[in-house]
């Protein structure tokens, strides 16, 4: 597992860390599930589960951690969430740290059964969020079912958005319906100071990307405090 940092930028702390699959020779997230066949990919989704709460445990992380999940492979979510609660029992990881993350890139083949799934997670405790949100299948239409405690915008709509008046205008667009939603919004992929000045006078304040901090493997990034002395100076 490698970690990343999603950062608060109102208090200038970590949020939470995200756990990012990685393979044996450093391959990417996107790689190694390519090679999972369907057969296996609950116990693959699974396993990345206790994990990715195991090694946080072992690496003392005092903030929130995002597990992404396949809902796919999800099939009944009481059922499933108990090895997950099993781990965490184990590592002593306190469960009411847990951000569970679906994204919104994957066609999902039952909507109603990702609902039913967010819903059991939300009665538990659990935080979630909607990943690479305006990329791909849900977008509105999910938000209209079930409303998660984190947004997160697609890079694509990020990237360059200091030069991108369209970006703007459809990220300020999301921000105001999250906002009517109780929804928090957070920026991924960001890596440029301008896209990040840009982004927070739109009013988001939870971030994540390169400029910050890249994934490091088995290890929790730390983000240099002269960066936000950078970044408030602009």
């Amino acid at each position: 597992m490698a970690f990343q940092p999603i950062l608060d930028a109102t208090t200038r702390e970590v949020y939470a860390y995200e756990a990012l699959v990685r393979g044996a020779n450093g391959e990417g997230a996107a790689e190694v599930i390519a090679g999972v066949r369907p057969e296996q990919m609950y116990r693959f989704d699974q396993t990345c589960r206790v994990q990715a709460i195991s090694t946080a445990a072992r690496l003392g992380m005092g903030a929130r951690l995002s597990i992404n999940f396949n809902p796919n492979a999800v099939y009944e979510p009481a059922t499933c969430i108990r090895l997950t609660l099993a781990a965490a029992k184990m590592s002593g990881f306190d469960t009411g740290r847990l951000i569970f993350e679906v994204t919104e890139a994957e066609r999902v083949r039952d909507g109603s059964h990702l609902v039913k799934i967010f819903r059991d997670y939300q009665q538990r405790g659990f935080m979630t969020a909607i990943d690479d949100f305006g990329a791909g299948y849900a977008g509105l239409n999910l938000l209209a079912e079930f409303q998660p405690d984190l947004v997160k915008l697609d890079m694509a709509l990020v990237r360059g958005i200091d030069q991108s008046a369209v970006r703007r205008t459809i990220v300020a667009g999301i921000v105001a319906i999250c906002a009517g939603l109780r929804c928090r919004v957070l920026a991924e992929g960001v890596e440029t100071q301008a896209e990040y000045r840009v982004l927070r006078t739109l009013g988001i304040e939870l971030f994540q990307g390169y400029l910050f901090a890249r994934p490091q493997l088995e290890a929790l990034p730390v983000v240099d405090a002269a960066l936000w002395e950078a970044l408030e100076a602009g």
